[in-house]
């Protein structure tokens, strides 16, 4: 186990953060198929999630992806939300599987759409159109109710982010990654300062569990915000929420 907890933690880490997001759900995933007491798994998931996302974060912003207008109205009202949501503890079984059925009708819809978009970041005035038409209220709107999510689920809202934004076509592919990491990064503090405050202490996590997540966050944050082509992008995208869908329907259909 000491062996394949990092291998394997590196590994969701490099995939996630290729995307712009940081890796909750594989985490938990990982974690719990390695039998690690459920108590340990939701804040270890999101101590690894800020480690990731501050990566993811920065690779992004200097590739020059990064875009504020559309970020600060989701994250202000995020934050006080996955707080919220990070001192609540409750069941979760019908709403997993709401959830996981949403993330995989999204990942087949942007599968089916890369296949039909150019094979660019076509960062054009009717590219960001669509970005400026949206009101800084519809984007709090949906950054408050993606924010209590992330707190009442142990992630940080890029599972939930990354597709609705897709579907508002908010911005072009790249600017969503890398406006997700940070989105990601600032939740996942908000969710265990929440977690806190409800009496869930931090669990110690180890030096070579956090190496392999520093290394897979930078290898895979690069390869996504200077090397990878838009739809290989949008393609792993939809793997990462075909992954994350497959978790959140595990438990309701008892697999």
């Amino acid at each position: 186990m000491h062996f394949i907890l990092p291998l394997a933690i590196g590994l969701v880490a490099l995939l996630y953060a290729s995307v712009g997001h940081a890796g909750a759900t594989g985490y938990i995933a990982v974690m719990t198929l390695l039998g690690m007491p459920p108590s340990a798994v939701r804040p270890t998931a999101l101590v690894l999630n800020v480690i990731v996302a501050t990566i993811a974060t920065v690779q992004f912003s200097r590739a020059g992806h990064f875009r504020p207008r559309l970020f600060w109205p989701l994250a202000v009202a995020s934050v006080p939300c996955a707080f919220v949501g990070g001192t609540l503890t409750l069941p979760t079984a019908a709403f997993e599987a709401v959830l996981g059925g949403v993330l995989l009708a999204s990942a087949v819809q942007i599968i089916r759409t890369s296949f039909g978009a150019p094979d660019v970041d076509d960062v054009t005035a009717s590219a960001d159109r669509p970005a400026r038409q949206r009101t800084a209220v519809s984007l709090a709107t949906l950054g408050g109710g993606i924010g209590l999510l992330s707190g009442l689920t142990g992630v940080g809202g890029g599972v939930f982010l990354t597709p609705a934004l897709l579907a508002l076509r908010a911005a072009p592919v790249k600017s969503i990654a890398a406006v997700t990491a940070p989105f990601i990064l600032v939740n996942s503090l908000a969710g265990l300062a929440g977690g806190l405050l409800a009496g869930r202490p931090l669990q110690a996590v180890s030096l070579p569990v956090i190496a392999a997540a520093v290394l897979g966050g930078a290898v895979g944050s690069h390869w996504g915000a200077f090397r990878l082509p838009v739809r290989t992008l949008r393609l792993l995208m939809a793997g990462v929420l075909l992954f994350a869908s497959v978790k959140l329907l595990a438990r309701p259909l008892g697999l």
